[in-house]
């Protein structure tokens, strides 16, 4: 398997000899570089052990730390506060909410903070800088990938109705486990306004069942059998059922009238 980011190569597979065939035909047609065992990639840090692989970017982290002469300051606790939301970042007032923009190179992509980059305001810099406060203070933690032998795919999903406070839309959520190891996620708007909770939540499930479909044809690609399952918010989901189910029977009671 080969993957393959702008010039960035990761070549990987069960066969060391087959590895190497493919090395040599690289170089035979391109000027590669050789950087022997993965250990950095794309600024992420691969850490190895019998547990697993760590993925970390402290390196990076620390530098960003530096670079807003943040090193001093009391790390933050959560890595956005609660206020800070689309009602607050799009508010038109006087003083810090009107931001200078004559400087927009100093904010980053960062969650919900990215989508005000064509227009950032004095609030989003104080978000972005609290992003940071919370890295200062854990600039080492990372995400692990379990060495067990467990091909279960694992799907959850959840959504946020109508919590833009913007445009009414809602948020679709989900990420997908290999086994005990994170391997996907996604937090985004969904495209069109829902009119009801049972619309939300089926336009969360189709997202996160598009994924695992995604997943299962990689799988097959890779040869690795894998057992599916899909976890939704219980509570919600009931709702949703139920609603439908009720719907259902209006219509069978309908029809069964005008007969």
């Amino acid at each position: 398997m080969m993957l393959i980011y702008v010039d960035d190569l990761l070549i990987t597979g069960n066969d060391l000899q087959l590895i190497k065939e493919s090395q040599n035909i690289l170089q035979q047609n391109f000027k590669i570089k050789d950087l022997g065992e993965l250990r950095y990639f794309l600024g992420i840090k691969f850490l190895r052990s019998n547990k697993g692989i760590l993925m970390t970017q402290r390196k990076y982290i620390l530098e960003l730390i530096l670079e807003w002469g943040l090193a001093g300051a009391k790390p933050a606790i959560t890595p956005l506060e609660q206020r800070m939301n689309g009602q607050k970042c799009l508010s038109k007032t006087s003083g810090k909410a009107s931001l200078c923009g004559s400087n927009k190179t100093r904010y980053f992509i960062c969650s919900t903070l990215s989508q005000f980059m064509h227009d950032p305001k004095q609030s989003h810099l104080e978000g972005a800088l609290h992003v940071v406060r919370y890295l200062n203070g854990r600039p080492g933690s990372g995400m692990s990938l379990s060495s067990k032998n467990d091909h279960t795919l694992r799907g959850f999903c959840d959504f946020d109705r109508a919590s833009c406070v913007v445009t009414r839309k809602s948020v679709t959520g989900y990420c997908m486990k290999l086994g005990s190891s994170l391997i996907s996620w996604k937090s985004n708007k969904q495209e069109t306004v829902s009119k009801s909770t049972a619309e939300a939540e089926y336009r969360s499930m189709t997202s996160a069942v598009a994924e695992i479909i995604w997943f299962v044809g990689l799988l097959d690609e890779m040869n690795m059998k894998s057992l599916l399952s899909l976890y939704i918010d219980p509570i919600s989901s009931l709702q949703v059922f139920a609603c439908t189910w009720r719907r259902k029977e209006k219509k069978e009671f309908e029809q069964m009238r005008c007969w």
